[in-house]
């Protein structure tokens, strides 16, 4: 899985969509620990389902402030909402996505924190309009985890540690995808794939061995 853009939103919100294989919108990846890069508000429009920007396909995209929308949800924990601050002026560390998840003729809008300082995955959220307002239909604040969308499908990026992973070498991760099933989100798969030590870096030390004279 490839990591995407990731979004920093102030006043204003901006997505980016990034190519997969499939044909549809994929915004990011996992938790990931690049650095955080600007999007311009002048940036390309995003992809919707069928590769298209909304302007070509003729169909408006209502956006959102996705900061905004998190600080006034109750399903979001105080945790969050007190650590959501902007790395810098008035950037925030938050990732954006609008596409068809739920089967709603509206754009859903898939949301991620990530952590300023490793831009890990802090909380994500997905958001379907009902009546004007945004409802809460999904959340997931179990660090790091990563939320895009998939042809249609909710996929969810959580890498797994053990008590001796330093943060840049998880011990595996878990690609879970969800289905809207016209009430809620329902697990239709998990991948769990487990990583060597001895690759990019994370060759363990060698033992130490002492002698006697």
């Amino acid at each position: 899985m490839s990591a995407g853009t990731v979004v920093l939103v102030g006043t204003a919100v901006f997505a980016v969509g990034c190519a997969t294989g499939g044909t549809g919108l994929r915004d990011g990846g996992p938790a990931r620990t690049e650095a955080v890069s600007r999007t311009s508000p002048s940036g390309p429009a995003p992809e919707d389902s069928s590769g298209a920007s909304a302007a070509s396909s003729g169909q408006a995209l209502k956006k959102v402030d996705p900061v905004a929308l998190l600080m006034k949800d109750p399903k979001v924990s105080a945790e969050v909402k007190r650590d959501l601050k902007p790395c810098s002026g008035k950037e925030y560390p938050v990732d954006v996505s609008y596409g068809k998840v739920t089967g709603s003729p509206v754009a859903d809008i898939v949301v991620n924190v990530l952590s300023c300082a490793d831009a890990l995955g802090r909380g994500t959220y997905v958001y379907r309009e009902d009546g004007g307002a945004y409802e809460n239909v999904f959340s997931d604040e179990q660090p790091p985890v990563y939320a895009e969308i998939d042809r249609g499908d909710l996929v969810v990026t959580k890498q797994v540690y053990g008590k001796s992973d330093a943060l840049a070498y998880p011990s595996g991760e878990d690609v879970i995808t969800y289905r809207w099933n016209g009430e809620k989100f329902t697990e239709q798969d998990r991948v769990h794939s487990e990583y060597s030590n001895v690759v990019d870096g994370g060759v363990p030390p060698a033992p130490v061995t002492s002698q006697k004279n």
